[in-house]
């Protein structure tokens, strides 16, 4: 089976869009080739900076002949008709169809139309001026002379070359020739810009592969990111250094060389009275460089390792040096932003107002930073006031959830207060990352408790699926009324998320609000705290989508949200009920309670509608079979283990208690008939079967359970 290779080299790619353009560059190419009835054993793709390539092992050499038939109108049919068939199915006229009968429906008409299979070659020849016209880079650019034609074609950078080989796994294979925009494909590249800029030819995956390596290219990207991980590892530990790890960093960096050398530079020791994170963000934002600490110490060192893309002659000393004096440069204005913020403002008497206002200290830093951002007047929303009214109303909130959720009250006021402040600083206007960080470096120099320390950077917390939520009650509470207040104000003016819109991630805060209360184990009726129903069911729904990432079944959380009683606004609640349900659907009485149940609901409900009367009580004088006094004791029994658990939440011990009714009500349905002909017979049997449908709402609404 022949191998098909493809490689699109451009000027440099920005690193953020190589791996998926790499990835969308083998979805094109595949569909394309699937679409035209080839089949292959496998496809890989690669991507370096210049380049982004697709492998191709076990294509077909040509796709397979094709017959279908096409059955068309009667022969008699309107004249219309028979021609939009034969349009339809690409003849010339009726005497290209056959005619058949049916027997029944009389004479028709029916194409069959046969289509020879196609060579690979022309296949893929045909398929890919267009995917590289369209392909979708989420930037690109026109360049040169034909960019002041209309339809030029566009890129993310200069195209330069195409290479398109095809052909056996041995033996010689041939060039697929096509043009784009004047650049006609073949089988020759180039290697790396510096070290190897000749062009070689190539015939096939392993020889174009090998003979990049000797030109200095490492085409496989997790290759170059583990080359960049052990020289930089092997490198910090001759020095008595590790590297602070940082993926993101090291994906970046990784599509921004071919050949990856790695090489140590220094600051002077004084810039490490700067935080340890700005430091590392000053680095790793300006000069894409990874920092170090001595091993077994906390703190960073003041050396940094940084990633060429060349062996230089002198080994890298220049380019050390160079990126050295750049590191230097961006610290010295780090230091400068950190010195900075821990001095006075110069305006310290505008600002009374808004100290008194929040009860702040004007002799310390931060609390001017917090008055500063009140007096601003900075606009949080058009409709929802200023971020100095916002905080205002986090504050009050907090202190109302701070005895909710185990906290000193004075303590969450304060973090709320304090925890926007660092909005004002040099540091986070330089670095906005830092918000919420720097505001508790800060806090600690002027001496704040630990708790209102830790909430500063926590109650940002979680920003996302892969972050942790605030464990300490002052930041949970804060972090509560942060996110509480967003989503009651933008429901409050009707600004809510529709479809994929969220332009204020109201999402992303109703499930950072939900994970904290599930995380922490929290009993907090949110009822109380929201202004609206509607909101309250936007936290039902992202719950759903919490609890079914957790493993458990969105009709559940459904089922449970339908039943009985109160406690809906209670999420901790909700979700034990979702999880003892679920236990209970996955065992055989459980199952067949469930069964039970519906025979039950779905008699119930077909003779409400029909205005059968049903017993306002069961009466066990009216009982005429053993099986409904056996039902009614275990209803009775149940009812009341059922009421027991409940008062203490004990959701085992309820799931246990209905599902002992699942033997009696099996032998029920098999041997008593619900409608009997006696009117007030018929009336208690369906009470009896309203009595378990009343005991297994009082946990969940198990007609709302899929399947």
């Amino acid at each position: 089976m022949p191998d098909l290779l493809l490689e699109l080299r451009s000027e440099e790619i920005p690193a953020r869009m190589q791996r998926k353009a790499a990835g969308d560059l083998k979805k094109a190419v595949t569909d394309a080739l699937v679409a035209a009835g080839l089949t292959y054993e496998g496809a890989r793709e690669y991507w370096t900076p210049r380049r982004i390539t697709l492998d191709i092992r076990g294509l077909d050499a040509r796709s397979k002949d094709t017959r279908e038939e096409r059955k068309g109108p009667r022969t008699d049919a309107p004249g219309k008709a028979i021609e939009g068939f034969l349009k339809g199915a690409g003849l010339a006229s009726v005497d290209q169809a056959e005619r058949r009968s049916d027997g029944k429906k009389g004479e028709f008409f029916v194409a069959v139309i046969e289509k020879p299979g196609r060579p690979a070659e022309e296949i893929v020849a045909e398929a890919m001026p267009g995917i590289i016209r369209d392909f979708p880079w989420p930037k690109s650019m026109r360049w040169g002379a034909a960019s002041r034609e209309p339809g030029s074609l566009r890129w993310v950078r200069p195209l330069q070359s195409i290479l398109c080989v095809f052909g056996p796994e041995n033996g010689e294979t041939a060039v697929i020739d096509f043009e784009v925009a004047g650049i006609r494909s073949g089988d020759r590249t180039v290697g790396h810009r510096f070290h190897a800029p000749a062009e070689f030819k190539v015939r096939r995956f392993e020889d174009y592969i090998g003979q990049l390596e000797k030109a200095y290219v490492v085409l496989d990207a997790e290759r170059r990111k583990e080359i960049i991980r052990t020289d930089a590892d092997n490198l910090a530990f001759a020095q008595g250094l590790e590297v602070v790890a940082d993926e993101g960093l090291l994906e970046e960096v990784s599509g921004l060389v071919e050949w990856p050398v790695v090489l140590v530079g220094s600051f002077e020791e004084t810039f490490l009275e700067i935080p340890a994170e700005m430091i590392q963000l000053t680095i790793r934002t300006n000069q894409k460089c990874f920092v170090t600490r001595r091993r077994g110490q906390d703190g960073l060192s003041n050396h940094f390792l940084m990633v060429a893309n060349i062996e230089a002659a002198d080994h890298g000393a220049e380019i050390a040096r160079g990126n050295g004096k750049v590191v230097r440069a961006r610290l010295s204005d780090a230091l400068y932003f950190w010195n900075t913020d821990q001095g006075a403002l110069p305006d310290l008497d505008g600002l009374a107002a808004s100290a008194k206002r929040f009860g702040l200290d004007l002799s310390k830093p931060l609390d001017q930073r917090m008055a500063k951002l009140d007096a601003l007047d900075v606009t949080f929303h058009a409709k929802l006031g200023t971020q100095g009214q916002r905080v205002g109303r986090i504050a009050d909130l907090a202190a109302v959830l701070a005895p909710m959720v185990g906290a000193d009250a004075g303590e969450a006021r304060r973090a709320a207060v304090l925890a926007k402040a660092d909005l004002t600083t040099e540091a986070v206007g330089e670095f906005p990352e830092l918000q919420g960080l720097m505001g508790q470096k800060y806090a600690a120099l002027q001496n704040e408790p630990a708790s209102v320390q830790r909430a500063l950077v926590d109650h940002y917390k979680p920003q996302g699926p892969g972050d942790s939520v605030p464990t300490d009650p002052v930041a949970i509470a804060v972090a509560l009324a942060d996110k509480l207040d967003t989503l009651v104000g933008f429901w409050s003016i009707d600004e809510k998320p529709t479809g994929s819109k969220d332009p204020y991630a109201l999402r992303r805060a109703a499930l950072g609000v939900i994970r904290i209360i599930l995380d922490n184990q929290l009993r907090l009726g949110l009822g109380s705290l929201l202004t609206s129903g509607d909101l309250l069911s936007f936290f039902h729904d992202r719950l759903k989508v919490q609890l079914r990432e957790q493993g458990a079944r969105h009709d559940l959380v459904d089922a449970v949200l339908g039943g009985a009683g109160e406690g809906k606004d209670d999420l901790l609640d909700v979700s034990r009920r979702v999880a003892e349900l679920g236990r209970l659907l996955e065992t055989d009485d459980g199952a067949n309670l469930l069964a039970a149940y519906r025979r039950a609901a779905n008699i119930l409900a077909a003779e409400e509608k029909k205005g059968t009367q049903v017993a306002a009580s069961v009466d066990p004088a009216r009982f005429v079979e053993p099986e409904e006094r056996a039902l009614l004791d275990a209803i009775v029994e149940a009812e009341a283990e059922l009421d027991a658990a409940m008062r203490v939440e004990d959701y085992t011990r309820a799931t246990a208690a209905l599902a002992k009714l699942r033997a009696p009500a099996d032998a029920f349905f098999e041997k008593v008939l619900v409608n009997a002909e006696d009117e007030s017979v018929r009336a208690n049997r369906l009470a009896l079967l309203a009595r378990i449908r009343s005991a297994a709402g009082r946990l969940a609404d198990l007609s709302r359970v899929a399947g």
